[in-house]
């Protein structure tokens, strides 16, 4: 072990968007949709030291908390997560790196698509046309299987969106 060894990494497990968007000064990036495939190279240069997991609020750092021991790694690293996530991070005044020209995150935009809609289904469809809550069942579906899966073509689809591409 070098000099370094008691310097503890922030590994910050959120999707790309949400990373360019805000992130601790010097973290590195592992997104938990390819933390399997990403985390055993990140993990192995960062064995004998201290690792704090973020994502927004805690739970994507959780999870990637379980797989650190899956992998193996469990021993060979201390690793915690910082609870509350970088949104706890930046209100307790420590350094965040912004970029303030980003766009909402992917997930966020489908949130307020999927929620809009269903809203706005459910509403229609006590004045207009009961059909329209199908309308509400095609989003819940499609919900259902992207949490299935882990593949959300709704997210894809808006991923492509112009304002959405990579600058």
């Amino acid at each position: 072990m070098n000099g370094n060894s008691a310097e503890e990494v922030i590994l910050d497990v959120r999707e790309e968007d949400e990373f360019m968007a805000q992130h601790a000064p010097g973290s590195v990036w592992v997104p938990l949709s390819r933390f399997g495939r990403l985390a055993p190279g990140v993990l192995q240069t960062l064995v004998g030291r201290r690792v704090l997991l973020m994502c927004r609020g805690g739970n994507r750092a959780r999870l990637a908390l379980a797989q650190i021991e899956q992998l193996g790694f469990g021993g060979q690293l201390s690793a915690r997560v910082y609870e509350g996530g970088i949104l706890e991070w930046a209100r307790s005044g420590k350094p965040v790196t912004e970029n303030r020209g980003c766009r909402l995150p992917i997930l966020r935009q489908v949130q307020l698509i999927v929620g809009l809609g269903v809203l706005a289904a459910v509403l229609l469809s006590f004045g207009v046309d009961r059909r329209l809550a199908w309308v509400a069942a095609f989003f819940g579906l499609g919900l259902t299987l992207a949490g299935l899966t882990g593949f959300c073509p709704l997210a894809e689809l808006v991923g492509r969106l112009p304002w959405n591409r990579a600058r």
